[in-house]
């Protein structure tokens, strides 16, 4: 290949690979641009280099060997962006963006450009649509648990659920306990809870509406 094939399959790393690193840390990612601009280049390297293996006749075995082990490093480092924090996992898009990225780098190296572009276009497309259309269809997204301590002579588990509801959470479980030495039930919930949910007005409405509340707390632990 001339300079000018070099600099060209580079350069198309380089911008799409930014491109996705400027989308991810657009989200607050740990992953960001310089994490994803040099897996893109490097894995548009890794490429280049098992291309040019694969040409020269005193090479032995298969070069394409290269591109397997670009693969199964990135899975690794896919791995390390996923995190569990409480009840929630997170970094599985970016998991899944690493994983593109390499794949992207991969073909401006062998000098796929146009499967390289429809790739690029697909993923941004995938990222800045499916997103708000997934919050749209299922706002309630982060999963949480709900405690609330009650008098049992005024337990009102439909009022619960109703409060519950017009909050936006979905229950996924629940479990009771009785405490006979002070007459009070503890109510455990897991539930779906949107994104964006006014916790001071939950808990003000608690507070109103449940007669003999005693304690109430909302987390992720």
């Amino acid at each position: 290949m001339s300079v000018k094939e070099y600099i060209i399959r580079f350069a198309l790393a380089l911008v799409l690979s930014f491109m996705m690193g400027l989308e991810r840390k657009s989200h607050q990612n740990t992953v960001g641009i310089r994490t994803l601009v040099l897996m893109g280049i490097s894995s548009a390297m890794l490429s280049m280099l098992s291309v040019h293996m694969a040409s020269v006749p005193e090479v032995e075995g298969d070069p394409t060997r290269i591109a397997a082990g670009v693969i199964t490093g990135i899975g690794f480092l896919g791995g390390g962006a996923i995190l569990k924090q409480g009840l929630n996992i997170r970094g599985l898009t970016t998991a899944a963006i690493i994983f593109t990225t390499s794949a992207i780098g991969m073909s401006c190296g062998a000098g796929l450009y146009i499967p390289a572009a429809i790739t690029f276009g697909i993923t941004m497309l995938t990222l800045f649509t499916m997103d708000k259309f997934e919050k749209k269809m299922f706002p309630a997204s982060k999963t949480k648990n709900v405690l609330l301590v009650v008098d049992w002579d005024n337990l009102n588990q439909d009022k619960v659920h109703e409060i519950m509801r017009f909050h936006g959470m979905i229950i996924h479980d629940m479990s009771i306990k009785y405490h006979t030495e002070d007459n009070t039930a503890e109510l455990s919930y897991t539930v779906k809870t949107p994104d964006k949910m006014n916790t001071i007005q939950l808990v003000e409405d608690f507070r109103e509406q449940i007669t003999g509340l005693k304690e109430f707390r909302v987390g992720d632990r």
